[in-house]
């Protein structure tokens, strides 16, 4: 064992699955605050839209011809820090890593190609494929995720998500408005509250188009 894979054995061995701030309870299986398809460790936080889907969701859907592809981008901590100035321009966006592998650039190129639809698995994902097609190049391409996506946004590459209900002032809300359109997403969470929707990491998810 290299001196790299003791200290994460280590780590896992005495450390506990990291949560988002509003999540009190400790988890009795911390494999429930993670995606079925992880795989590489890295991110303080799984990617929430992406808890809703099982093995058996995902064989049903490739089952129904959809093509599904993966990418990579470890969430940080800033990621629940609120937007606290008035002006979200002003608001100094966090930096996440991000891998966008070979035979993912080569299926949303397909996809794009055969007029097919991309639909983004969470802002997370997104942010990671909006990284990416800033120059209108759909690439291999690795590094630090830096966009902040505010209203405004010319979205390149996602034509839909699918996506929990996020903090208020959080520069996710302000993603999906950017996508959607701040009026339309108010009235979706007006509406998930008076239906008594679960919201945040462990709630209901949406798809937006």
């Amino acid at each position: 064992m290299g001196e790299n894979e003791s200290v994460e054995a280590e780590v896992l061995s005495i450390g506990e699955m990291p949560l988002p701030p509003y999540i009190h309870q400790r988890l009795s299986d911390p494999e429930r605050y993670q995606t079925v398809y992880s795989r590489q460790p890295g991110s303080v936080a799984a990617p929430t839209a992406g808890l809703h889907f099982t093995p058996g969701l995902l064989d049903a859907m490739r089952d129904k011809g959809v093509e599904t592809a993966f990418v990579t981008l470890h969430v940080g901590l800033d990621t629940f820090r609120p937007v606290s100035e008035d002006d979200p321009t002003e608001h100094a966006i966090h930096t996440e890593y991000y891998e966008m592998p070979e035979e993912t650039a080569a299926a949303l190129t397909r996809a794009r190609a055969e007029g097919r639809s991309i639909i983004a698995v969470g802002t997370t994902s997104v942010r990671t494929l909006e990284q990416v097609g800033r120059d209108n190049a759909i690439e291999a391409a690795s590094g630090q995720a830096d966009l902040f996506i505010l209203p405004g946004h010319r979205f390149r590459l996602v034509d839909g998500m699918i996506t929990n209900f996020h903090l208020p002032r959080s520069s996710l809300v302000m993603l999906v408005s950017a996508f959607a359109g701040r009026e339309r997403i108010l009235a979706a969470y007006r509406e998930a509250i008076e239906e008594r929707y679960r919201f945040y990491s462990f709630g209901d998810a949406m798809l937006i188009w």
